[in-house]
């Protein structure tokens, strides 16, 4: 159980994401008991042992199937009718994803970004706030949340995206945000939303097509103006917006695919 532990502890601080099984509840004859758990990998690679066999097979797929959904789940199994297994007992197996909180890259440490680091990290997300503004960034309070001080371009080259990166495009400048937003939009993401007004949204929408930037299909998966519409004002008003956003995407997406509510 130490191992198995310690191994959990690698996963996380190297920044990859396991699924634990545990067996919560025993009926019958059963081939391991309450309390016994196994360490599933993105790879499939396990670590301790619930019981082996078929019923050992089902739980590894259902436990890569938690870690694609980072949703934990109970499941029930019923060893002679699922799985041919003579001993006839039946198991409830609670699998939980841990490690790897989604990352959330922040362009623009001004108000409403670092009060969107702020509130992302109550949410479960890993903020990282890049700005070249190295004023802006003391003013992050939060020693969790990752700065980056570096100008949007160096920025782009030192970030690599995939499909659980989730980008919030906020910076001083209309132009940087079209730059930003033009290099992440052909890039994997799991959320890509831009801050601005509805004139901004439009002819950002408008200089893309026309300049071939992307494609309307593209730009569908923007989420501009950024946030939930609630009618928002203040930074913290907006940042709130933002996360409830994130929050939705984050619990409804299915990892092979970005979604970006409408």
């Amino acid at each position: 159980m130490d191992q198995l532990y310690r191994t959990i502890g690698r996963a996380m601080d190297a920044g990859r994401i396991a699924a634990v099984c545990t067996v919560v509840d025993t009926r019958g004859s059963t081939p391991r008991k309450t309390g016994s758990k196994m360490l599933v990998h993105e790879d499939g690679r396990i670590v301790g042992s619930i019981g082996g066999g078929a019923l050992e097979k089902r739980v590894i797929a259902d436990a890569l199937a938690v870690i694609a959904s980072r949703t934990p789940q109970l499941f029930k199994h019923d060893l002679l009718h699922q799985h041919g297994m003579c001993c006839g007992g039946s198991v409830h197996i609670f699998i939980e994803p841990v490690g790897h909180q989604p990352r959330l890259f922040i362009f623009g440490a001004g108000h409403t970004g670092r009060a969107l680091a702020r509130y992302a990290l109550d949410a479960g997300f890993e903020p990282y706030v890049i700005d070249d503004r190295r004023e802006h960034l003391a003013l992050l309070d939060d020693e969790r949340v990752q700065r980056m001080p570096l100008g949007h371009r160096q920025a782009l080259q030192a970030v690599r995206f995939d499909d659980r990166s989730y980008i919030a495009i906020m910076t001083y400048d209309h132009a940087i945000d079209r730059e930003v937003l033009a290099h992440c939009i052909t890039r994997p993401f799991a959320y890509l939303g831009m801050m601005g007004s509805r004139r901004k949204v439009e002819l950002t929408r408008k200089h893309f097509l026309e300049g071939g930037i992307a494609t309307a299909e593209e730009l569908e998966r923007v989420d501009m103006p950024i946030g939930v519409e609630i009618a928002a004002h203040t930074p913290e008003e907006i940042a709130i917006s933002i996360v409830a956003r994130l929050i939705q995407v984050k619990n409804t997406r299915n990892l092979s695919t970005a979604c970006i509510p409408a």
